[in-house]
């Protein structure tokens, strides 16, 4: 029977990794994503799990610890943001290669420099071909959801690969929102018993982690590497059916709104998502066929099955909360990628907005939604990628 609260994101995910139980957490505190851990660590201290807790000196120590346990042979989390993530760079690619499922909130924040504490995306996109699995959200909720998910999809003995859950800085994780939690008993169960694969600890069978591979059998290596993650979308569409049996919720790899007939469409993650589909509501009553395309699993990405739910639409902004300098957004790439594949050949425009916590308004959605109803018509394009809500 679920439970109705009022909780902020963080508070949200703090509770699934406390049903969950993980065995290990190497914990380093950073804004926003500080509260969270400092949560976990509450219920560590107050024995509400069996967790043991590493307080270590920074996030590239945090993932060393946990690369350790996970090869070691236990279930085991962190958290971090922008710099901490930044800072564990070399160690993702570690965790990823060695084939560690360790679990990781990233509550997304803007890198520096200059130094900025508010939600935007440049973190994990930076982080984006470490070879970690990646599930977005739009709110606490699905924050939440995404969590006990990501163990499964981790832990799968197909996969075997790190997951991070990203959710909004501030934005969801320090607001207030109505969500549904599992029973403690639920989770657990949903999660499963934790299953060792190959772990260090076991002295009757003694392995070795992370040798060194010369040319001859490198490229081999990370070939197999992408063939893993080739199949992770059919595992994550499997957990999200047994999860929608238990909860009710349903998840895919992406979300589509109203793309059915949708001549022209946004395409945008997480906490913005929920403005613009009030927008598309409001031009959809104004008899103008708009859409949106919210991903949720950002790596690997569903090229196909991506294209085919934008295959109607003449024209797509992909609205981005990072950048590539000297470049198109990440997102607009793989939307771009997908479509090229599926041989559509939409008209295609790039959106910057909401960098260092600007805020996402409304007018911002009804603008690009304007414009490409212009575009879809016959109309000149502007400009192929723009900064929106950007001070003159």
């Amino acid at each position: 029977m679920a439970k109705i609260v009022a909780v902020t994101g963080n508070e949200a995910v703090a509770n699934a990794l406390r049903q969950v139980n993980p065995d290990v957490c190497a914990a380093y505190p950073i804004t926003p994503q500080t509260d969270m851990m400092q949560r976990f660590a509450s219920f560590v201290s107050d024995g509400k799990v069996d967790t043991e807790i590493i307080l270590v000196e920074s996030e590239h120590s945090a993932m060393s610890a946990c690369i350790g346990a996970a090869a070691g042979g236990g279930r085991v989390v962190t958290a971090t943001s922008s710099q901490g993530l930044a800072l564990m760079w070399e160690m993702l690619f570690i965790a990823a290669g060695t084939r560690l499922p360790i679990v990781m909130p990233v509550v997304n924040r803007a890198l520096s420099s200059p130094l900025n504490i508010h939600g935007d995306h440049s973190d994990a996109m930076g982080a984006r071909d470490s070879g970690w699995i990646q599930l977005w959200s739009e709110n606490a909720q699905e924050a939440y959801d995404n969590t006990i998910q990501a163990f499964r999809i981790a832990e799968h003995m197909d996969i075997r690969l790190p997951v991070m859950v990203c959710l909004d800085g501030f934005i969801t994780s320090h607001s207030i929102e109505r969500i549904e939690y599992l029973e403690d008993d639920e989770v657990k169960n949903f999660a499963g018993e934790y299953q060792q694969l190959y772990p260090l600890l076991d002295v009757d069978n003694p392995k070795s982690y992370g040798p060194l591979i010369l040319p001859d059998l490198y490229m081999e290596y990370k070939r197999a590497q992408h063939e893993v993650m080739t199949r992770v979308s059919k595992f994550v569409l499997d957990v999200a059916a047994d999860f929608e049996k238990l909860s009710g919720r349903k998840y895919g790899l992406f979300e589509s709104y109203r793309l059915d007939d949708a001549e022209i469409a946004l395409v945008i993650l997480n906490s913005a998502a929920g403005t613009a589909k009030d927008v598309v509501d409001e031009f959809r009553d104004k008899g103008i066929k708009a859409g949106l395309l919210k991903p949720r699993l950002f790596r690997p990405f569903p090229y196909e099955e991506v294209a085919s739910a934008l295959k109607s639409a003449k024209a797509i902004c992909v609205m981005d909360r990072a950048d590539s300098f000297g470049g198109f957004g990440p997102m607009y790439m793989e939307i771009a990628s997908a479509m090229m594949l599926n041989g559509s050949r939409p008209i295609l425009i790039n959106k910057i907005y909401g960098l260092g916590g600007r805020d996402f308004m409304p007018e911002h959605a009804q603008m690009v939604i304007s414009e490409l109803d212009e575009i879809a018509k016959g109309g000149k394009i502007k400009t192929f990628k723009e900064y929106i809500g950007v001070r003159e």
